[in-house]
């Protein structure tokens, strides 16, 4: 595992998570790279709006 990745737990409705999985499969992503590239995209779009984040 590489030591720059970060862990987190979410907490969901069963029945949302297993819609998120069929979405996950669909676009050929495991459902955590769905969610990567989601919150990727949803960074992106905020940056455009709001300017860059810098997180140091």
């Amino acid at each position: 595992m590489r030591s720059d990745l970060s862990k987190f737990t979410l907490r969901t409705d069963a029945e949302l998570l297993k819609k998120f999985r069929f979405v996950a499969d669909y676009n050929d992503r495991s459902a955590n790279r769905e969610i990567e590239v989601l919150m990727k995209k949803h960074v992106d779009e905020f940056e455009k709006k709001h300017g860059k984040i810098t997180t140091e």
